[in-house]
């Protein structure tokens, strides 16, 4: 099979634990993209906080190069970051949440399609972000700050204890009905407008480009990425893969994300 694209996830996956890219990844996604291959980074962030990555791959401002954002709410190709597909939560609702959330004391962090606001940073946040993206402090218990300025496509709720996580689930349940909830990087509950994830933003993006689903090839360790592996032609999840989504995937990798797992998935079906 020939694969034409790959949706990589990047925290825990491309991403070694000081949030830098091994040598190893770097030379396997290279030498995928001399192929033709499209590497389509498949994340929780947007364009502008991945900039820095795409630079290091070589795929800053690239055309025919693309990213799947803010877990399938937005679809951007590299070069002039040109928005292909966008589905913010509806605002009114995306405050009816927030507000809610409020209620627990946590930080939180608003998405907008430019800009990561974060109220309540806590130190351990703080240190997690640290050259993953940048974002602006805001103290706030709503979102009319942004009403009429700003969409919102996603908001989170940050605690590393995950039956906390699901408990502000359960709480928060009757305001979902038009909300996708997902739990990623073991420390986060996210709220996305309904229908979006990385497995509906894969066959949106392979729609646009004309590709079979077969010949896509996902990459992931997490909770948030089930949809993106489910709807991949070949789904590898990486060796230190949350437990819970090893029944998703076709193949675990032998190496962590700290030892080129992407690097070895790319090696063994792409080149």
């Amino acid at each position: 099979m020939k694969y034409k694209i790959i949706a990589c996830d990047m925290d825990e996956t491309l991403l070694s634990s000081d949030a830098t890219i091994c040598r190893r990844n770097i030379e396997a996604i290279t030498a995928a993209v001399k192929k033709g291959v499209k590497f389509v980074p498949c994340t929780g962030r947007g364009y502008r906080s991945i900039e820095g990555i795409l630079k290091i791959l070589g795929l800053y401002e690239q055309e025919n190069q693309y990213i799947i954002g803010f877990n399938g709410a937005n679809i951007t190709e590299n070069k002039g970051s040109r928005s292909l597909f966008w589905d913010p939560i509806p605002f009114d609702l995306a405050d009816r949440i927030f507000r809610y959330c409020c209620r627990y004391g946590q930080c939180m962090h608003i998405y907008t399609r430019d800009v990561v606001y974060i109220t309540n940073i806590t130190p351990d946040e703080e240190a997690f972000l640290h050259g993953r993206m940048g974002y602006v402090p805001v103290e706030t218990e709503d979102l009319e700050f942004l009403r009429g300025k700003e969409e919102v496509c996603k908001l989170i709720v940050t605690n590393t204890d995950y039956d906390y996580l699901e408990k502000v689930h359960a709480d928060v349940r009757p305001l979902l009905d038009d909300i996708t909830v997902s739990f990623s990087s073991n420390r986060y509950i996210e709220f996305m407008h309904r229908g979006v994830n990385k497995g509906a933003g894969l066959h949106k993006l392979a729609d646009l480009l004309g590709v079979p689903y077969e010949e896509t090839m996902a990459i992931g360790d997490n909770i948030n990425d089930i949809d993106m592996l489910k709807a991949a032609g070949l789904a590898i999840g990486v060796h230190n893969l949350n437990p819970v989504i090893k029944k998703y995937c076709d193949v675990v990798t032998e190496a962590t994300n700290n030892e080129g797992a992407v690097a070895e998935a790319i090696e063994k079906y792409v080149l």
